[in-house]
């Protein structure tokens, strides 16, 4: 499982590039990234924060931060993607240009986007900030200034005001909590305590507002705590004690679930030297 992931150096601050051929099938996850892709081949059917969607070879996807999604091959057949992901502080700055201050666009729109520019867009930019990616028309690497051209290029079509009914404050507070800390592990009592909510009233209400558990929002927050955590050159072992698992097996076992490869796939000292 763990060749058909590939994690690319990207030329580019905030912006991590992924690879994959997989017939894999995703559990329910979410990331703290804006991510966008394409489809390069077969298809696939996912839940997205805006109901089941489909996609095929060509289509642009997109998720937002903390938006739980899954994914699975339509039919038997394998389907490979590129992706980009964006922290959302660079989205979010790029998002207040293209709007001029305004303050609107936040958000992806789409879970899916079957337009060929769209598509062409991304490839010019994973092309241009993927440090194995091809070259450009000009047969030379692009310039920070193209790359940000590029960049502002696919968003620009994309993002969109989020029309997105708001969680109750109470609740607000439950996920604060646990994403804020989310090596701890409070009790549902506690989760309660802190939201002036009964127990149960917790439990469905964090359900019908991020689609999952609160328990399974803990352990989503970890994995996502442990990725940046490895990513920074943290050691596997200190990286799953830093984020909450019991040990470096559960960190992996769930990774693989949510990312479809091993930590390790995330260590900078995967990459060559000679990789920029």
């Amino acid at each position: 499982m763990s060749a058909d992931f590939k994690v690319v150096r990207s030329r580019m601050d905030g912006i991590a590039a992924v690879e994959a051929r997989t017939r894999h099938v995703f559990a329910r996850h979410m990331h703290d990234q804006f991510g966008v892709g394409v489809i390069e081949a077969g298809a696939q059917r996912s839940l997205s924060g805006r109901g089941t969607v489909e996609s095929k070879a060509g289509d642009t996807i997109t998720v937002n931060p903390g938006e739980v999604h899954d994914g699975a091959p339509l039919g038997d057949g394998i389907r490979a993607w590129r992706m980009l992901y964006f922290d959302p502080d660079l989205v979010l700055a790029c998002a207040r240009d293209i709007d001029e201050g305004k303050g609107g666009a936040d958000a992806f729109a789409d879970p899916v986007v079957a337009d060929r520019r769209s598509a062409v867009r991304f490839r010019a930019l994973y092309g241009a900030v993927a440090a194995d990616g091809s070259a450009g028309d000009d047969g030379i690497r692009a310039p920070a200034l193209r790359r940000d051209e590029l960049l502002f290029d696919l968003l620009a079509p994309l993002l969109r005001a989020r029309a997105m009914r708001a969680a109750p404050a109470s609740i607000v507070r439950v996920r604060d909590r646990i994403a804020d800390d989310p090596a701890r592990s409070p009790t549902l009592a506690d989760l309660a305590a802190q939201s002036g909510l009964s127990r149960f009233q917790v439990l469905r209400g964090f359900r019908n507002a991020f689609g999952l558990a609160p328990h399974a929002y803990l352990v989503q927050c970890r994995v996502n705590l442990a990725r940046r955590l490895v990513g920074g050159g943290m050691p596997l072992v200190e990286a799953a004690f830093a984020s909450g698992f019991a040990d470096q097996s559960h960190m992996t076992r769930w990774f693989v679930r949510s990312f479809g490869a091993a930590p390790s796939r995330f260590a900078p000292s995967r990459f060559a030297p000679s990789a920029r």
